[in-house]
């Protein structure tokens, strides 16, 4: 049953059965009775621009957490609290950066996998995957993208979108590429999406290593962050998707060029296809 997302979980549930109650298939399941009456509100025009705004905030500066995400923000004339700039920050998938690890009890329960990658340096293709999300606003919306990326060539070996956050389009993503091949290592962080059954049986039936960041510490995984800035300041900053096709067909179309045509300072001006295929 951990094979299914949540969206088939919650629609496997009948409120016709006489003989179990929703909250004992609700456990039977494994979700939290809330989770299947949860109906996501929608966002007004204002919600919608600030997380517009914070998004750009926090692709400039990273280290921001609610604090100081709801000082800028008020500062440029937005009424936004701790509460409120938390509840949005999760909406985008961002949490801030600390420059050491937090050393404060962490209360979601998660299977656990150290950071491997300490004082190791990609040194071939197909070496070091690494996995992430990011936000992308439209006008009037928003949808996630997801990304695996070598580390050695920078290369992006797939990619995936969704309108939720939850972790069945990651599972996708990761299913997807390892079929055509994969990684000694794949290094993600401990949110939702990669400490879910559903995706982390897809890396240890393949026998990949997992790495995972320190909480907070998104700088262990600094070559997605970098390709999210990229895209953002390249891509999707310069435009106003108007639908989600849209946006797919141009993210699409700027990812093959990035792959493809895009010179890399860093792997000596080569393209990461050039790199990646050798």
């Amino acid at each position: 049953m951990d094979t299914l997302n949540l969206k088939e979980k919650r629609s496997l549930i009948d409120p016709s059965n006489q003989l179990l109650t929703i909250e004992k298939q609700c456990e039977l399941l494994n979700i939290s009775r809330s989770s299947y009456y949860y109906k996501p509100l929608p966002l007004s025009d204002e919600d919608l621009k600030i997380l517009t705004v914070m998004d750009e905030i926090y692709t400039k500066n990273p280290t921001y957490g609610k604090r100081r995400m709801s000082k800028e923000l008020q500062r440029r004339g937005y009424n936004v609290g701790k509460a409120k700039a938390r509840s949005f920050m999760i909406i985008l998938g961002l949490e801030a950066v600390y420059p050491k690890p937090r050393l404060s009890f962490n209360p979601e329960e998660h299977k656990k996998y150290p950071y491997l990658l300490n004082g190791i340096a990609a040194n071939k293709p197909n070496h070091i995957w690494g996995i992430d999300i990011t936000y992308i606003r439209l006008n009037g919306g928003f949808i996630y993208l997801t990304a695996i990326l070598d580390w050695y060539s920078r290369f992006i070996i797939n990619w995936e979108f969704s309108t939720t956050l939850h972790a069945d389009f990651c599972a996708s993503c990761i299913t997807d590429a390892l079929s055509k091949t994969k990684p000694e290592i794949m290094n993600q962080d401990q949110g939702v999406q990669f400490t879910s059954n559903e995706y982390l049986n897809v890396l240890i039936n393949k026998e990949v290593q997992i790495s995972m960041d320190g909480k907070g510490r998104c700088f262990d995984n600094i070559f997605t962050e970098r390709l999210w800035r990229t895209i953002k300041y390249e891509e999707v900053f310069l435009k106003n998707y108007q639908t989600v096709n849209e946006a797919k067909e141009s993210l699409n179309q700027y990812i093959n060029y990035y792959n493809n045509e895009r010179l890399h300072s860093s792997i000596d001006y080569r393209t990461p296809c050039e790199v990646y295929y050798g």
